[in-house]
């Protein structure tokens, strides 16, 4: 009998946790092209690559949620620039 207990606990599906692989030369390959074009911090890339050597899911993700906060960042840094042009027929006297 509590060997049956045992099995219906080990088998709920609402219990079922992910499995998280470390990320292998092609994942990590892919992560740092995922930074490509951006700049960060060296202290960023070394997070995910400690991340990707447990959890390759997780470190994608991190890099993700990094990326998608700096364009966030940028877009409101552009956004409160104001483009001052100057007037053709004004002159200084």
């Amino acid at each position: 009998m509590s060997k049956a207990l045992i099995e219906d606990i080990f088998n709920d599906s609402q219990e079922a946790q992910e499995i998280s692989f470390p990320a292998t030369d092609k994942d990590l390959l892919i992560l740092t092209e995922k930074f490509l074009g951006f700049e960060i911090p060296s202290k960023v890339f070394l997070q995910a690559i400690a991340i990707a050597a447990y959890d390759c899911a997780s470190a994608f993700r991190y890099v993700d949620n990094y990326l998608a906060t700096l364009k966030n960042k940028n877009k409101r840094k552009h956004k409160n620039l104001v483009v001052f042009k100057s007037a053709a027929g004004f002159e200084n006297n």
